[in-house]
């Protein structure tokens, strides 16, 4: 396969996990009928065998449950073996667990983080030996503005885009010097299939929350969603870009949020500076 140059705006070769539905979905239909070639991975290949028919050569189907690393592993070196290279790896399989922190149990959490952060650490430590020897690669991954700001009962899917934010910011200083990209997505509410049964487990529940969490979902039900329709030429303006965001907001919510989030955060540290300050000491 002809060497294709890593900013050219054409001809991107994919890897994408979750690409059964969502946002996984949406870009990698997008990416194909955009020229790209794409390597789509879900837990069953039945829920991706559409794609094959209808774009062939340029799709690999592929099987793949991001808590087995071992598959992962064999996934993407398959992907690369079969188009020759990656320039794009974009982790986006993921679900939210629903239940407050006294709630959940700890092989719920477990679970979560199986998927939210093990999984695509397993796709990262996979691509990263080929990206290296490439001298070039775009890692992504689909988090949430939820990893700047919370939300009650689902604070733990909140703390897994916390740590996948963190782990991605590190990632990002640690594979500049090898030519590599990374870049956090971080949508805002969309309407895609995320708060669907497939997508959302739910911890057994304390009757003494049932009332907290039943106004929380009411809060919810008329909150504004984002067309997932909308995303695909902003997520290729990224993936274009010669010097990508490490972070990026998709659509217009998360930015009012977030600004007002650390604004307060920013005024509660600034109150308590003497006492922080106080605590300093000076080593003799």
């Amino acid at each position: 396969m002809t060497h294709q140059n890593e900013n050219s705006t054409v001809n991107k070769v994919w890897f994408i996990t979750g690409a059964s539905r969502g946002f996984g979905r949406v870009w990698a239909d997008a990416a194909l009928k955009r020229g790209d070639k794409v390597a789509a991975t879900a837990r069953t290949l039945a829920s991706i065998a559409d794609l094959k028919e209808k774009y062939g050569a340029n799709v690999l189907t592929l099987e793949l449950d991001v808590t087995n690393p071992d598959q992962a592993k064999a996934a993407v070196a398959q992907a690369h073996a079969y188009f020759g290279r990656l320039d794009i790896v974009l982790n986006n399989a993921g679900y939210s667990l629903v239940g407050t922190i006294e709630e959940a149990s700890a092989d719920d959490v477990r679970a979560l983080y199986e998927t939210n952060i093990f999984g695509p650490l397993a796709v990262i430590q996979a691509a990263l030996p080929l990206l290296r020897q490439q001298g070039y690669g775009h890692i992504l991954g689909t988090s949430s503005g939820l990893g700047h700001v919370t939300m009650p009962v689902i604070g733990y899917y909140c703390s897994s885009k916390w740590a996948f934010e963190a782990i991605h910011e590190s990632l990002a200083a640690e594979v500049k010097p090898f030519g590599i990209k990374v870049t956090i997505i971080e949508p805002g509410a969309y309407a895609t299939e995320f708060g669907s049964q497939d997508s959302l487990k739910f911890a057994a529940g304390l009757d003494i929350y049932a009332d907290f969490k039943t106004h929380f979902f009411e809060s919810l039900r008329d909150m504004e969603r984002g067309d997932p329709n909308a995303t695909p030429e902003a997520i290729f303006k990224i993936v274009d870009a010669e010097h990508p965001p490490l972070r990026f907001n998709l659509g217009s919510h998360n930015l009012p949020w977030i600004r007002a989030a650390y604004a307060e955060r920013l005024a509660t540290w600034e109150a308590w500076e003497s006492v922080s300050n106080s605590a300093q000491g000076q080593l003799k």
